[in-house]
């Protein structure tokens, strides 16, 4: 915070500490990782790509964990969407409401990440 304080950018505190041959690369796009919770509740009748993202995660999910049921990702959360979100709701230990709230969301990124293997690529 100091070096921040005096005016030093975050790649000159990183340098700072960890020495100069330390670089930031930038990315364009970063395939496969799930996006941040869209701030609002997912549920019946709700539509668009984070829709589509969650519904496609599950499916991946259905792969392995075989009791949730597949999902068609089509971007429109409809009956069957909600009955993969209660299952997997169930077999993950949270609140089997169907619908894709925080703790949802980012349970299911987390499964998601782990049956992919998307951290075994860094």
């Amino acid at each position: 915070m100091a070096l921040g304080e005096e005016g030093y950018s975050p790649i000159e505190i990183l340098r700072h500490f960890y020495g100069d041959s330390i670089y930031i690369n930038n990315a364009d796009e970063i395939a496969g990782i799930p996006a941040s919770w869209p701030g609002y509740n997912l549920t019946i009748g709700s539509t668009g790509d984070k829709v589509r993202q969650v519904q496609e995660q599950l499916d991946s999910i259905a792969t392995i964990y075989t009791a949730i049921p597949r999902v068609n990702p089509d971007g429109i959360f409809g009956p069957a969407t909600q009955r993969a979100v209660r299952e997997f709701q169930s077999v993950f230990g949270l609140p089997q409401s169907g619908v894709i709230d925080f703790p949802t969301w980012y349970k299911i990124s987390h499964i998601y990440v782990a049956v992919t293997q998307i951290a075994e690529l860094t």
